[in-house]
């Protein structure tokens, strides 16, 4: 009987490893996309065997300069592929052929869609462009500013918002309102904001600037430099003040962190979606920046004691508190078929994660407005 259960094991083993070998290669295919040229671009994704008989992949998008993304997980359980991709805030979960050269399956991302990947071969394989060089951090020392900056008022219909960097060293914002820039210039949360006159607090602007200083800037210049924007276009006078006031803490679980090390450099996070959302080289301070800045109705101070930077997602359902200064502007709604499943944010946040949100009292910093006015002309 020994005997017997012996070789069923090193059976599920050999068969295991075959189905990895089944999948190691590069597997092309193409996604639809209405931001892309002629309505499409296409992906490759090189699957590896590791050293252990487990599974690493990288993605490539082919069309839009060969960027690379590394996966967080690749697992092959019988026929059944899956792969993440957080930093891109994708999964992608099919079937593989039972002659191992397609897989057909769903591109869960922003749309979700199907997609069919082929094995390449060295004569249909498509050619893999050079990345971009790594852009150079900047100076941790050095103090930046918008060398030139336009401000404009948002479309009146605009959705969607959003702050981004280039590699070129520029910063474009969309459809933000005074009081979101405030708020994310000071890391503070809209409840910590005071005497912001409510017609000018609430119009929407569109901003493209650029630095005077090269390389990637870190969270605290980029906040730094739109201070600087603030005062000098909108005229911005404030002081700040010490109030106790009710906030929620980031703590660690008991049931331990479930957090995975990030497979990105550099020195700023990446955020995508909103209750389904995919956060890469993120610490947990940058976690309750998101937390206060979006979705909570209170201030949220990490209090974790979680060092480092990680990729993670986090999926769960809206109450009616949340999101409130972007109810209108943002889409919370996921393409997730399970997405009536997800649970409420801090059930999410503990079995996800292993991080408990809970509400406190603490001291926190108010910003004052002393002086404001409507944005210099261009």
């Amino acid at each position: 009987m020994k005997r017997v259960l012996l070789w069923i094991a090193a059976l599920v083993a050999f068969s295991s490893s075959s189905f990895a070998q089944n999948l190691a290669g590069a597997w092309q295919g193409t996604l639809q996309s209405s931001q892309a040229r002629g309505g499409q671009f296409r992906v490759v994704i090189k699957v590896s065997t590791t050293p252990s008989d487990g599974l690493s992949a990288v993605m490539y998008n082919i069309d839009q300069g060969g960027r690379s993304v590394i996966a967080n997980t690749v697992s092959l359980q019988g026929s059944a592929v899956r792969i993440s991709l957080i930093p891109i805030g994708v999964t992608y979960e099919g079937t593989l052929s039972a002659d191992g050269n397609t897989i057909t399956g769903t591109w869960d991302g922003a749309p979700s869609q199907p997609l069919t990947f082929t094995r390449a071969t060295p004569a249909t394989a498509w050619t893999i462009p050079e990345p971009p060089p790594p852009t150079k951090a900047m100076a941790p020392d050095a103090d930046p500013t918008f060398e030139v900056a336009t401000v404009k008022p948002s479309p009146f219909d605009a959705k969607g918002t959003g702050i981004s960097i280039d590699p070129g060293g520029r910063m474009t914002i969309r459809n933000k309102s005074l009081a979101n820039l405030i708020t994310f210039a000071y890391k503070i949360h809209s409840r910590q904001l005071k005497g912001l006159p409510e017609g000018l607090g609430s119009e929407r602007f569109d901003i493209e600037a650029k630095f005077d200083t090269p390389g990637q800037p870190n969270d605290k210049q980029v906040r730094s430099m739109l201070r600087k924007l603030i005062a000098d276009r909108f005229m911005l006078a404030a002081h700040q003040e010490k109030k106790e006031m009710s906030i929620y803490a980031i703590t660690a679980a008991k049931s331990g962190s479930k957090l995975i090390k990030t497979q990105f450099s550099g020195s700023l996070p990446s955020e995508r979606g909103m209750n389904k959302t995919a956060l890469s080289n993120t610490t947990i301070t940058d976690l309750a920046d998101f937390l206060q800045g979006f979705v909570l109705d209170r201030p949220v101070v990490d209090q974790s004691g979680i060092e480092g930077r990680y990729d993670f997602t986090l999926n769960w359902t809206p109450d009616e508190t949340q999101f409130g200064d972007y109810r209108g502007v943002l889409v919370t709604s996921s393409n997730d078929p399970n997405a009536e499943t997800f649970p409420d944010l801090f059930t999410a946040m503990q079995q996800q994660l292993g991080l408990k949100l809970e509400s406190t009292k603490a001291p926190v910093d108010i910003l004052v407005i002393d002086h404001v006015e409507k944005p210099s002309e261009n």
